[in-house]
């Protein structure tokens, strides 16, 4: 299974925002910081903001943190979120299976998908920046100018 892209980024954005400690970086500055289009980072931002995991605030002394529900969320829950409720495969589309009456694959890659999640359920975004990983985000979230 490969996740969305969109669903590596918010992850992504999770785990920087957990380090900021007192920094408020703007979408822009993580944008630059992680090396994607600004535009795809700000719907991601915007989803994470709807789900109440970080703020979002405009302006002058604005910038981006992280939530208390947002340090103790389920990494489980934010990949369900972002990735959906779909099938690993697409036994319906314009195409149907000729299988799909009879077929038990799909219900095995089901099982698997669902035991993927599962796993990650337990897993809050605090825990993967515990040390070691919290000080290499700060680390690689540094530009030459301070924060990113």
């Amino acid at each position: 299974m490969r996740l969305l892209r969109s669903t590596d980024l918010a992850l992504r954005v999770l785990m920087r925002l957990a380090v900021a400690g007192e920094s408020t970086p703007t979408t822009r500055e993580v944008a630059v910081g992680m090396d994607v289009p600004y535009t795809h980072l700000a719907k991601v931002v915007a989803e994470l903001q709807h789900m109440g995991l970080l703020d979002a605030r405009r302006g002058r002394g604005g910038g981006l943190t992280l939530t208390e529900r947002g340090r103790t969320a389920s990494v489980g829950a934010v990949v369900r979120s972002f990735e959906g409720d779909g099938d690993v495969v697409d036994c319906e589309g314009p195409t149907p299976c000729p299988l799909n009456s009879a077929c038990r694959l799909r219900g095995a890659l089901r099982r698997a998908q669902e035991a993927f999640f599962a796993s990650l359920d337990p897993i809050t975004v605090a825990d993967i920046v515990a040390e070691p990983t919290g000080a290499l985000l700060l680390g690689i979230s540094r530009g030459p100018s301070g924060p990113v």
